[in-house]
């Protein structure tokens, strides 16, 4: 019964899936998987913050619902990390709100502002609630690319001359998830004053603001004079915390954009757990110092799997920022595609990616590897990947792999 559904009919099979159920079914029959499918911080979250969790979460008054919009004292906390961070003052009462997560958070934001038949610019390739957050709401996507450069402003313009209605919304994600590539306040200056001359809402996902490397800090949008006028942006301490499943994130930026995510989240939700609130508290508040190890980790991980999967026989390119590489196909694989490709690579080299298919059409081609597994699994993928590629004829450099 259920292809009668109308938002369910808008929603194709989840492409990914198909290979998370490869994988969790070879992994039951006792293989040893490398997993580098999932964006799953393998990481722990700071000590000093599961302190906090269980202090509060003892206390007999920490139990009852919590506030939708999330407690005072988080709203203050990630106020004052954008200031730290980024210079930007924020106001804790008008321009904040906690989510579960940076997800809840864009299909919360999409439900309450768009409607049936509203044109949302998406990039493609995304990650899927950038555009299956507006699509559920009843919006339709137009895809713009990811790649921030002049083509990138010139699909803008076609967009804005060619659609009907004309697009109310754009959506942003840099460090991009599944691209890793990044941008500099000018293209967000650039794209501000777009947005402002177009009457264009900017959704800005910033999830890997504190997974950057080679010294090049990400910026904020809202560091651009003005950007509040028309911007809003979601963060999470999902992966600069390693607190994934604990599902904290947050929106900051436009009043008019907060309030009404606000007001629907009110009548979805009574807000996270309170201690789960108050030790989230502790990390933003507490000592920073695991930020800047995990982005040492994750950055030692990084050149691990360029330079290892390279000598396996597979050129990768070094991702900017993130916890992924966005890797193209091996040239002599390419013919495969990248869902069979990643199936082979999970049956034959018992190592598990995700294939760029399932973040759009324009992420075929690719496959996205997570760095979520320690130096030695990423070499140990390494050789697996050698001598698949080599069963497929592919010719491997005489140096071999890590």
């Amino acid at each position: 019964m259920s292809e009668d559904f109308y938002r369910i009919k808008r929603l194709p099979p989840y492409i990914i899936a198909e290979v998370n159920a490869m994988r969790a079914a070879a992994r039951a029959s006792g293989e040893d998987i490398i997993d580098l499918g999932m964006g799953n911080p393998d990481l722990p979250p700071p000590p000093h913050v599961i302190e906090k969790l269980v202090e509060v979460a003892q206390k007999p008054d920490a139990h009852g619902y919590s506030q939708s919009k999330g407690i005072p004292g988080l709203r203050k906390a990630q106020a004052n990390y954008y200031g730290r961070r980024f210079g930007v003052d924020i106001d804790p009462e008008t321009e904040v709100v906690v989510t579960m997560g940076s997800k809840e958070g864009l299909a919360s934001l999409a439900t309450a502002i768009t409607a049936p038949g509203d044109v949302v610019l998406a990039p493609n390739p995304s990650y899927p609630i950038h555009t299956f957050g507006f699509i559920i709401a009843g919006a339709t996507i137009r895809a713009v690319p990811t790649t921030p450069d002049e083509a990138y402003f010139e699909s803008l313009e076609r967009a804005m001359a060619f659609t009907v209605p004309r697009p109310s919304i754009l959506v942003v994600n840099y460090p991009s998830n599944p691209t890793a590539e990044a941008v500099d306040l000018a293209f967000y200056e650039r794209l501000v004053a777009w947005a402002k001359d177009n009457k264009v809402w900017i959704i800005s996902d910033l999830a890997y603001s504190e997974l950057y490397y080679d010294g090049n800090p990400t910026p904020s949008i809202l560091q651009v004079p003005g950007a509040k006028d028309v911007a809003i942006e979601f963060t999470s301490l999902s992966k600069t915390y390693s607190m994934a499943g604990w599902r904290i994130g947050f929106a900051v930026g436009n009043t008019t954009l907060i309030a009404a995510m606000s007001r629907v989240k009110s009548y979805l939700d009574y807000g996270a757990f309170t201690p789960i609130q108050a030790a989230a508290c502790a990390a933003l508040n507490g000592p920073q110092d695991i930020v800047a190890r995990n982005r040492e980790l994750y950055h030692k991980r990084r050149d691990v799997l360029v330079d290892s999967f390279g000598r396996a026989g597979w050129d990768i390119p070094s991702p900017r920022a993130s916890m992924f590489a966005w890797a193209p196909l091996p040239p002599a694989l390419a013919h495969l595609g990248s869902l069979e490709f990643s199936k082979q690579l999970l049956q034959h080299a018992k190592v598990a990616v995700a294939p760029g298919v399932g973040y759009g059409e324009n992420g075929e081609g690719y496959v996205r590897i997570a760095m979520v597994e320690n130096e030695q699994r990423l070499r140990q993928a390494a050789r697996n990947v050698k001598r698949y590629l080599q069963s497929m004829g592919v010719n491997i450099p005489a140096q071999g792999a890590g």
